[in-house]
């Protein structure tokens, strides 16, 4: 199936590890050309490297970059109009949380959460939507089921994936006519050293009987799979869908309906 993504230009914002570098692969994969970010410069330098190994010196370009805040942001958005001058989607994929027993979290971790889920969102938007808006591009966020049921999640992480979801939508409407805006929401994603991974490590007989009990597929997603999805909804065969939140679970929240 051609995706219509061939040369396409493509910003990944959260993209060194995990999701976000699956998501760079599979663009990758379908001809389209990436700009990943990440804080982490190390894993960041590490992934440009080994995507331009494979793909190509003039396929990938990379920059660190903070989502939470504007001026990384605007430098961010100067670096890329420098090189390339022009973004055909935008797959913001920065956020996290942290679980903790309170059910309402402290001011600062609530702040914290906040700025990384939500915030991120919202500013990465801002600042790239004036130029998907001139090549009538795609606007993605990763989003999670957590903010479409309570899952027993971080009630400040729940809350701000809640937000990106509604956000989503009601800008989706404002942009139809030149941009569609769309969500991916992932379920349980297990890689190397998320938290999955590290809850597996420490007690595999306690995540086993959760996953089982949980999942219908009764198994954890991985981050290929998520990639595939959006993939998918940022291509031209997802063309008359905006608005939409598109659920990658195996089947999670149908068994909690």
């Amino acid at each position: 199936m051609d995706l219509g993504l061939l040369g396409k230009k493509v910003l990944i914002t959260g993209s060194s590890q995990g999701i976000g570098k699956s998501i760079a692969y599979s663009f990758l994969e379908e001809g389209a050309d990436v700009v990943i970010t990440s804080r982490k410069k190390s894993q960041l330098d590490e992934l440009e490297a080994e995507l331009r190994r494979k793909y190509g010196e003039n396929r990938v370009i990379s920059t660190t970059c903070d989502c939470s805040d504007n001026n990384s942001l605007y430098y961010l958005n100067s670096f890329i109009s420098s090189r390339w001058g022009l973004l055909d989607i935008v797959v913001a994929n920065v956020g996290c949380g942290v679980s903790v027993s309170d059910a309402i979290p402290s001011d600062e971790r609530w702040v914290q959460t906040w700025s990384s889920n939500f915030e991120s969102a919202l500013y990465t938007s801002r600042i790239f939507l004036p130029m998907l808006e001139k090549s009538n591009g795609n606007l993605l966020f990763i989003s999670s089921i957590t903010a479409l049921e309570a899952f027993g999640a971080p009630v400040d992480y729940s809350t701000a994936k809640t937000a990106v979801n509604a956000f989503a939508k009601n800008i989706a409407r404002k942009v139809a006519n030149n941009v569609r805006v769309n969500v991916v929401a992932p379920g349980n994603i297990k890689f190397t050293d998320n938290p999955w991974d590290k809850k597996s490590k420490s007690n595999p007989k306690l995540v086993k009987k959760l996953i089982k009990e949980t999942v219908p597929m009764n198994r954890f997603g991985t981050p290929d799979e998520i990639a595939d999805a959006v993939v998918f909804m940022c291509s031209k065969r997802a063309s008359f869908i905006t608005g939409s939140t598109l659920v990658v679970d195996g089947g999670q929240t149908v068994k909690v309906l």
